[in-house]
């Protein structure tokens, strides 16, 4: 008889997309983000996925210093596998996104498959007081700007993340061309199955939440990629737990936490990570599904393990 199918849940535990003024809730302190990504752990999240905030004022910060605050308290305490973002924030050099991850060496680092629009700016349509004076200017600049993933910044960080320091990819898939270049790069064997394939719905500048869309892309991806892929779904905004509850339904993993969604019901401010991961985990076994421990997650994406990182 097989073995019944795992699911893993990842938490996306602080992000660079929400602002302090938009909840309260968002970690934002060393301290903070390790209480966010244990707490997710503990509720059921195998793996947490990592950025970092300067401490002062919550904007999002590259500085690995800020990072080795939080990534070993992380590790003693919790199991889960952790996930180093290689995508920071607005207006960060390439240079910039990868210095932690070169450093830190991970498990697993995100890894976005192409350059694209990356639209924040219609949080400024709700009216605030905001807390700092960075958010306004930061959600602005999204207006124009490019989200810079070329082909060579892709090829840097296959190399000296994936070849040098063993890490593995979440690889980030945004439209259903970023599964054409993945799979290019598959073709070119710098990248090695298992691949773990996250399909993001509702970023303005990528694929919409249309339920349609979430279909084809699996269908794209099934082609593309056939039994050498793990398949995982993010939701925008509200659209998180709908969405998530499809793809899982449908085979895939699952991806929450407050980068993605700063909600955990319709106008319901989430105040945790957990609170989203034990949802989603509540969902996924009324649903009889099962969810995978962190040493399962590691065996389904071929991890390095816990044991050989930098911190």
């Amino acid at each position: 008889m097989a073995d019944a199918r795992k699911v893993i849940i990842t938490c996306a535990v602080t992000g660079s997309i929400h602002t302090p003024t938009m909840t309260p809730y968002i970690p934002i302190t060393p301290d903070e983000i390790a209480a966010g990504a244990i707490g997710a752990a503990e509720a059921g999240a195998a793996i947490v996925h990592l950025h970092a905030r300067d401490p002062n004022d919550g904007r999002p910060t590259p500085d690995p210093k800020v990072f080795m605050q939080f990534l070993p308290k992380i590790k003693a305490g919790t199991d889960a596998v952790i996930n180093i973002t290689t995508g920071g924030g607005h207006n960060m050099t390439v240079q910039e996104r990868l210095a932690a991850p070169l450093l830190a060496k991970p498990e697993v680092c995100s890894l976005n498959m192409g350059s694209m629009n990356f639209g924040l700016y219609p949080n400024l349509e709700k009216r605030r007081e905001w807390k700092y004076d960075w958010e306004p200017q930061y959600l602005e600049a999204s207006r124009d700007f490019i989200f810079r993933n070329t082909f060579k910044d892709i090829e840097y960080s296959l190399k000296h993340l994936g070849e040098e320091c063993g890490t593995r990819f979440e690889f980030e898939c945004y439209d259903v061309g970023h599964l054409y270049n993945l799979a290019h790069f598959l073709d070119r064997k710098l990248v090695k199955p298992p691949l773990f394939v996250q399909t993001i719905f509702g970023i303005l500048g990528g694929i919409g939440t249309h339920p349609e869309n979430l279909m084809h892309m699996k269908a794209i991806a099934d082609k593309l990629f056939g039994d050498q892929y793990l398949w995982s779904i993010l939701g925008a905004g509200r659209h998180q737990m709908g969405l998530v509850t499809m793809g899982a339904l449908m085979g895939g993993n699952v991806r929450v936490g407050l980068e993605d969604s700063i909600y955990l019901a319709k106008g319901e401010l989430a105040k945790s990570n957990a609170e989203q991961v034990a949802k989603i985990r509540r969902i996924l076994e009324d649903l009889s599904l099962e969810i995978a421990t962190p040493a399962e997650a590691r065996k389904m994406l071929a991890l390095k393990g816990g044991a050989n990182v930098a911190f």
